[in-house]
């Protein structure tokens, strides 16, 4: 046993096989390398893979999708090239499903219903914004939202992705008047510096690449403020059993 630790022993897994790695990513670290040289989920992942099984050189770990820097829960990454490409399809062919959870300011327009919007990208400032349809350049964006909790500040949603569309919940919460809590990009009129944006990757499903079993990766925040206005069975009541 050696003793000394590793800042990644802190990220927990929450499914393993010979072919995925299923984790909860931590708040503010970077999926993958970016300008800002932090240490980044990846090679964290990678390191940790070969200081567990006494890997020498290289060792492969494939991103599927992203989690914005900000934000914190269930991702997965695949062990080898095929299950990568496979698990690409799978993104691809909408067969994913990915469930957040979201603290916005103020009330919904209604209890349930869905979003859609046309986004466009400005990679230069890496911001995105709603564009009228047909826009050139935009990128249709679809979510479903369920409220599953309400103060008389903040509303809990419980959403399911239809697109992965770069901040697409972030700006489509902003479009109708429910910026999230703590986004300092697109709700800076109504949240402090430095408060952490309240969204959560709760739930990713999809097919094994290889057994085709459903593998479902169930991951929820620590109750802190503002994900704390709620108790845990309204989580257990969404997140549990959603699928």
């Amino acid at each position: 046993m050696s003793e000394h630790r590793h800042d990644h022993d802190a990220i927990p897994i929450l499914f393993e096989d010979n072919h995925l790695l299923g984790i909860t990513k931590p708040v503010n670290v970077p999926t993958q390398e970016d300008s800002s040289g932090d240490p980044d989920l990846l090679t964290l992942l990678k390191q940790d893979l070969k200081e567990r099984y006494n890997k020498p050189g290289n060792v492969y770990l494939g991103l599927v999708h992203r989690l914005d820097r900000p934000v914190g829960g269930a991702m997965i990454f695949a062990k080898t090239s095929k299950a990568a490409s496979r698990l690409s399809e799978t993104v691809r062919g909408r067969h994913f499903r990915k469930i957040y959870a979201a603290v916005v300011h103020g009330k919904l327009p209604a209890q349930q219903g869905t979003l859609k919007h046309t986004l466009l990208k400005d990679a230069r400032t890496n911001t995105v914004t709603v564009v009228p349809k047909g826009t050139a350049g935009g990128k249709d964006a679809v979510l479903d939202y369920r409220v599953i909790g309400e103060t008389d500040r903040y509303s809990l949603v419980h959403i399911e992705l239809h697109t992965g569309r770069s901040h697409q919940i972030r700006v489509q919460m902003k479009e109708i008047g429910c910026p999230l809590y703590g986004d300092q990009k697109y709700g800076a009129s109504v949240n402090k510096p430095g408060q952490q944006i309240a969204l959560w990757s709760a739930i990713a499903a999809f097919p094994h690449p290889v057994t085709k079993e459903e593998v479902i990766l169930q991951s929820l925040p620590a109750r802190e403020f503002p994900w704390a206005e709620w108790p845990d069975a309204v989580y257990q009541k969404a997140f549990g059993q959603s699928l």
